[in-house]
């Protein structure tokens, strides 16, 4: 007769366990990551990259951000152009989150921030002056410099040079505006774009200046105190920035370039610019 053998209950629950949690582990790693609201595209883990912390793409950015990283704290954030280009480029490399760290503008550009962190994605101008101190990617989105100008102030293009004139700290604008503009009063230096935006508000300047991109933003803000009324052609180009000798690089630009390729940063533009922006910035006029 055959002989059967009996598996002991402790023994049987055991290999129960266990292989749920095979399969629990199996799931783990085929599943795709949320990241956020964002919706990505491509191949999974198709261009490896060396993050500075494993398992992560940590993004450093200066906040607010409206449009590029919605949210006003790194917690907070669940979409945005930025952001989800970001995580477009977390998922491409086989990383299961992004973390955002909010930084200065002007240290980030300057190289300040430490190598601790994988990209800076916060509408940075590329320069050659900046390309000394870190690495960009290559660029992702074009911009040119726009007015910003109280009504009540009256500004012209004719008599714009006279005009009390806001600029962030650490942006191609203030260069701008002093070698372009050459105003008579000088430039007004703010830390921010909020901070320069609250000085408008309270009639400190006459106009603020900024990439017309970020100011057809937060025109709705001002209650109809200000309005755009025109732009520079500069030919700016936004790009990624890096830690100087960054290893990442070439894999990060074979992303971005993909993404530009097949759509993916059209569709971001039109899902979370064009909406914040109220308008298209090509609409603006030009100013000589």
């Amino acid at each position: 007769m055959p002989r059967f053998t009996t598996v002991r209950p402790t023994l049987l629950a055991a290999l129960t366990l266990a292989s749920a949690a095979l399969v629990a582990r199996v799931g783990a790693q085929t599943q795709t990551p949320r990241y956020g609201n964002c919706t990505v595209t491509g191949q999974r883990g198709s261009v490896p990259l060396r993050p500075a912390i494993p398992g992560q793409l940590t993004v450093q950015t200066t906040l607010p951000g409206p449009g590029w990283f919605n949210g006003n704290t790194p917690a907070s954030i669940q979409d945005g152009f930025e952001y989800c280009m970001a995580a477009n480029i977390a998922h491409r490399a086989g990383l299961d989150r992004v973390v955002v760290r909010n930084v200065p503008f002007d240290a980030l550009v300057a190289g300040r921030t430490g190598n601790n962190y994988d990209i800076g994605l916060v509408q940075v101008t590329i320069t050659p002056a900046r390309a000394r101190v870190v690495d960009f990617t290559v660029p992702y989105f074009s911009s040119d410099q726009g007015v910003l100008a109280r009504k009540a102030s009256n500004v012209t293009q004719a008599n714009l040079a006279s005009k009390r004139i806001g600029v962030p700290s650490g942006t191609t604008t203030y260069t701008f505006v002093n070698n372009t503009i050459k105003p008579s009063v000088a430039v007004k230096v703010y830390p921010d774009s909020a901070t320069m935006l609250a000085a408008l508000r309270a009639n400190q300047i006459d106009v603020a200046m900024l990439d017309t991109v970020v100011l057809l933003g937060r025109v709705r803000d001002l209650g109809g105190q200000a309005e755009l009324i025109g732009q520079f052609r500069t030919g700016e180009n936004y790009g990624g920035v890096l830690p100087k000798g960054s290893v990442n690089k070439a894999g990060i630009n074979r992303i971005i370039t993909a993404l530009e390729q097949d759509g993916t940063l059209k569709k971001l533009s039109q899902t979370y610019l064009t909406p914040v922006y109220g308008g298209d910035p090509s609409s603006v006029p030009y100013f000589r």
